[in-house]
This record gives structure tokens, C-alpha cells and sequence, in this order.
């Protein structure tokens, strides 16, 4: 009996739910529900253990480290982004149920064309290994993914306007946190649900039904080495985080970790807001809103949060380009909320 998957209350006298199991057993709950997305996330699932396989055992060989070049965005790229972002591309392509991939590792998007591949109807934006620079020192790690359903013909080529879609066209979304505990929390819709890899039979259980984030918490997330660099709103804000006051249950504790699905997931489950603004080095922001905020918008509302840029919700920003980088405030409703207060006070 996997015990990480007993800790919730109405699973305690039940054999485990398995992540196969409770994609199957709810197909319905998927806009498209004719077994596509049982596949595609099964591919997800499978490029996960492969990936986490190699995380655990890093120290061991010589994954870890600089791989020697740089990535679109200007980055170094580890040598595990390169695997991470190989074993996801060849997982998604090889059951044919994805036309294309846009990845953060990457220029441009991949089509796959391949006579099973380009009759299938979504394309996947992916950061295959987010905070990559934090396994050296055996930090948590991530992998974050987004759907889409393509909105060009099947058969044909995937084009670039299947990928830039609003993310409140997404159908599913979701990271993979390798941590103390490896695990898988996504969406289609229909909640936030985590599962947990036992790993002594490989198998992602539930363990998160139906994820809800507090509606206050107290906890913020920010670089405050960049403190300087930062809007007057955001500043006011964290001097707000940092007074005492008991009515409020403040002053917040400042957590950050550097890789933003520990500092997500973390927030999701104890409660709190994690910010990225925009600064003077970079006034469009740093984040990429297709392979990061997208889909931990979509996450987070279906937890009953909230996600903006600071001014609009991050799901209804259009987007112009495929590395496109926007702000973002996300957590908890009511501290984001008040997050947009200082912003809209102080622009």
C-alpha cells in the first residue's frame, strides 16, 4: 500500500488512486475526452520518471554542471536542461498525439510531422527543467507544461499562431516538482489535483484531490536582491509584508527559493504570494508567459487564486511572440489582491 497516497482523509481505507486510474475515470471532465489526453499525459508521465530517474542519481554522473552553451533567452544551459529538455520531446513525439512543441530551450517551435503526429489536434509548451542552477547544490527542481488545442487544420504542418493562444484557451497544464517527494500537479479544468511517486513501484498516486490555496496566507516570495531595481508599488508592498501588525497577522515570512515550481508549490499549499516584477534591467519582466505563467495561472485559479502581470489577468494577455516575458503576482487571492493595490497606487 503506497502510505504517501493515504493522506487524505477519503482515501485512508481505499487502494490507491493511480494517475492512469484517474485520468480514465475522469475523461469526462476533458473538453475532448476520446482518450487523447490519457496518452498525452502518459507521455508527460513517462518523461518525468525518466527525468527524475536522473536528478536523484546526478552527483553520481556527469550531468551536472554548465553543458557549455546558451539557450535562446541568452542563459547557459545545464547539462540537464539539455536532457530534460531531449527525453520530454522524445516522449511527447514518440505516441503521435502531439503536432507540436514550443520549449523554452528553444529558438522555435518543433512540428512534428510524422503521419501519426500531424493528425493529432494539441501542441505542448514546455519548460522542460525549471532552476536547473540549483542541482548543483541539490535544490528543488521542476518541470512545467501547458496544452493547447490547435487551432490550425489536421494533417497539415503546425503553425506559430497554434501556440500563441491566450492561456485561457488551455485545456490542460501542470508541473512535475523533484523534490524530497517527486510530484505531478495539473489541470484540465475541473481542479488542481497532485500525485506523488512512490517509487518503489513507479507509480504517481493521489495524494492532492483537489488542491485549494488559502485564501490568505503567510508567506512571500521575491528576489529582494533586486530590491533596488524594483517598482515603488512593489517596494511599498514588501515594506507592507514586513510590518507588524496582529489584526493582519502580519509581519509575512519571506521564503524564496529561486526555482519558481518549488516557490508555487509551496505557496499553493501553505498559502501566500510569490512576485516577479518587472525592474529596471528587465521592464517587460523575466518570466516567459507561455511556458511559466500560463499554465501556473490556470493552476492557481483552479485552486481559487489569482495571477496577474499587475494590471491584467495573466490568462487573458495576448500574445505577440513565443518567448514572450511578462510580470507576475500569484497566490493567494487576498494577498494578491492587496499586491495590486500598491501597483495601482503607485503607478
Amino acid at each position: 500500500m503506497c502510505d504517501i497516497c493515504q493522506t487524505n482523509n477519503t482515501l485512508m481505507d481505499a487502494r490507491p488512486i493511480t494517475l492512469g486510474e484517474y485520468i480514465v475515470e475522469n475523461q469526462q471532465d476533458f473538453p475532448y475526452a476520446t482518450g487523447e489526453l490519457t496518452q498525452l499525459l502518459g507521455s508527460i508521465r513517462l518523461a518525468a520518471k525518466v527525468v527524475n530517474r536522473e536528478i536523484n542519481k546526478a552527483g553520481l554522473v556527469d550531468i551536472l554542471g554548465e553543458h557549455g552553451a546558451e539557450n535562446v533567452q541568452g542563459e547557459v544551459q545545464q547539462k540537464l536542461d539539455v536532457f530534460a529538455n531531449d527525453k520530454f520531446k522524445e516522449a511527447l513525439e514518440a505516441r503521435g498525439e502531439v503536432c507540436g512543441m514550443g520549449r523554452e530551450e528553444e529558438d522555435d517551435f518543433i512540428s512534428f510531422d510524422n503521419k501519426n503526429s500531424i493528425q493529432s489536434k494539441y501542441v505542448v509548451l514546455t519548460d522542460p527543467l525549471d532552476g536547473s542552477s540549483n542541482i548543483d547544490v541539490n535544490v528543488s527542481v521542476g518541470t512545467i507544461f501547458s496544452v493547447f488545442r490547435r487551432v490550425t487544420d489536421a494533417g497539415t504542418p503546425v503553425q506559430l499562431k497554434d501556440f500563441l493562444q491566450q492561456g485561457n484557451k488551455q485545456v490542460a497544464a501542470g508541473y512535475i516538482l523533484y523534490g524530497s517527494s517527486t510530484m505531478l500537479v495539473f489541470t484540465t479544468g475541473n481542479g488542481t489535483h497532485g500525485f506523488t511517486l512512490d517509487p518503489s513501484i513507479g507509480v504517481f498516486c493521489l495524494s492532492h484531490p483537489n488542491i485549494k490555496v488559502p485564501q490568505v496566507g503567510k508567506i512571500y516570495s521575491i528576489n529582494e536582491g533586486n530590491y533596488i531595481k524594483f517598482p515603488d508599488g512593489v517596494k511599498k508592498y514588501i515594506k507592507y509584508c514586513q510590518e507588524e501588525d496582529k489584526e493582519t497577522n502580519r509581519p509575512y515570512a519571506a521564503r524564496y527559493i529561486g526555482s519558481l515550481v518549488a516557490d508555487f508549490h509551496r505557496n499553493l499549499l501553505k498559502g501566500g504570494v510569490y512576485i516577479y516584477p518587472t525592474t529596471s534591467s528587465a521592464p517587460t519582466g523575466k518570466l516567459r508567459l507561455m511556458y511559466e505563467n500560463n499554465p501556473m495561472a490556470f493552476l492557481i485559479e483552479q485552486a481559487g487564486g489569482l495571477a496577474t502581470d499587475g494590471t491584467t489577468r495573466i490568462m487573458d494577455i495576448e500574445p505577440t511572440e513565443l518567448h514572450q516575458r511578462t510580470p507576475l503576482f500569484i497566490g493567494s487571492p487576498d494577498m494578491v489582491e492587496k499586491a495590486m493595490e500598491f501597483i495601482e497606487a503607485n503607478s
